[in-house]
This record gives C-alpha cells, sequence and structure tokens, in this order.
C-alpha cells in the first residue's frame, strides 16, 4: 500500500519517544462510528489534512489506539522533516528561458 494516505504523511526520521507528538486526520469522517468521531473531536481533528499538536499523557495515547486507522502521528522530528521537505518542494525554481529565434551564425558568408 504504497499509495495510502497514511505513507504519504510518514517521515523517513527513525520513531522515537517524544514529549509532543502531532496528530493528522487522514481519513474522512463520513461512516466512522460516533464514538471515533467523538474522540476526533477531543482531540480537536475536525477536518481531513489537518494536523494538531498535543503532549504525550496515557489518556493520548488511549485514544491514538482507538481511532489508529484513522490519524498519522507522528514525533517532533518527523514532523519538522516532514515540513522541511514540503518547504523545499515549493521552492521557487530559476525561470526557463526559451528563444524561438535563430541563432545568429557565425559563417558570414551565406
Amino acid at each position: 500500500m504504497s499509495g495510502s494516505a497514511y505513507n504519504a504523511f510518514k517521515a523517513r526520521v527513525p520513531v522515537e519517544w517524544s514529549p509532543r507528538l502531532y496528530i493528522t486526520l487522514v481519513r474522512g469522517l463520513p461512516g466512522t462510528r460516533k464514538l471515533h468521531r467523538r474522540t476526533l473531536d477531543a482531540m480537536r481533528l475536525r477536518r481531513c489534512h489537518r494536523t494538531v499538536q498535543h503532549r504525550t499523557t496515557p489518556s493520548l495515547l488511549g485514544m491514538l489506539n482507538q481511532v489508529k486507522r484513522l490519524v498519522a502521528v507522528e514525533t517532533e522530528e518527523m514532523y519538522n522533516a516532514r515540513k522541511q521537505r514540503e518547504e523545499e518542494h515549493r521552492a521557487l525554481r530559476p525561470p526557463i528561458v526559451v528563444c524561438h529565434s535563430a541563432p545568429p551564425s557565425a559563417d558570414p558568408a551565406q
């Protein structure tokens, strides 16, 4: 499943314990159980592809275990690496110059 939404949000940084977790909602809410919707609402996740930051607590880990198929969880290092890659991708590139006129010939005999 290389094309899944979860793999699109995974960063190339080893997972380590972090005091802060960045949680992104990657699946839609329609069709989910009411308990899962209320859990996501308690975590302030109301729209797809929105990211919130929470402290790592046992209650948060319990909520994440409940909705783990709907969210992508990143540590602070993973989140910063992903944001840096996105900024590099959006950075301005030098313009492409196209010249449609014929270059001047070096041979004066023609």
